[in-house]
């Protein structure tokens, strides 16, 4: 570990005095250079490998967060869904995703993802979602998701 304050980076260089564990999965520990005394805090989060996503057209494209959480945003636009909310769902499909343990999975499991945990979330952002997702192109296919959805 490199020190922060005087660059020091012995094998030995820094010693670990307090270490916890937080709520994403991570771990904090709490460091103190060998050599200049100074204090400073690490963070090791665990890196796990999303499979890559099989569109419909065949091609292959990695998992991307980002894209992900702004197409669930944009579903959510102007309606009162925190963002705090969006990041949880993007993290549960994430975690869903890396628990399938394939290297390949297609669009339409994540899309089913996104559908169900939209449905959780917020029923307009779900109808909006599905307007683009399940190409529901004309009334009555949206009227008919929608009373599914009153349904339930």
């Amino acid at each position: 570990m490199i020190c922060p304050n005087c660059h020091d980076n012995e094998l030995e260089g820094t010693k670990v005095i307090d270490t916890t564990h937080d709520a994403r999965g991570g771990i904090r520990r709490r460091r103190e250079c060998k050599k200049c005394k100074t204090r400073f805090s690490t963070y090791e989060l665990p890196v796990l490998a999303s499979p890559a996503i099989v569109k419909q057209d065949g091609t292959r494209e990695e998992f991307d967060r980002e894209k992900l959480k702004r197409g669930i945003a944009l579903a959510c636009v102007k309606l009162p869904v925190a963002m705090a909310d969006i990041e949880r769902l993007v993290g549960e499909i994430e975690s869903k995703l890396q628990q399938l343990e394939k290297s390949e999975v297609t669009s339409r499991v994540v899309g089913d993802l996104v559908m169900a945990g939209l449905k959780n979330l917020h029923e307009i952002a779900y109808i909006r979602f599905a307007l683009v997702y399940l190409g529901l192109d004309d009334l009555q296919a949206i009227r008919q998701e929608v009373d599914g959805l009153i349904e339930s």
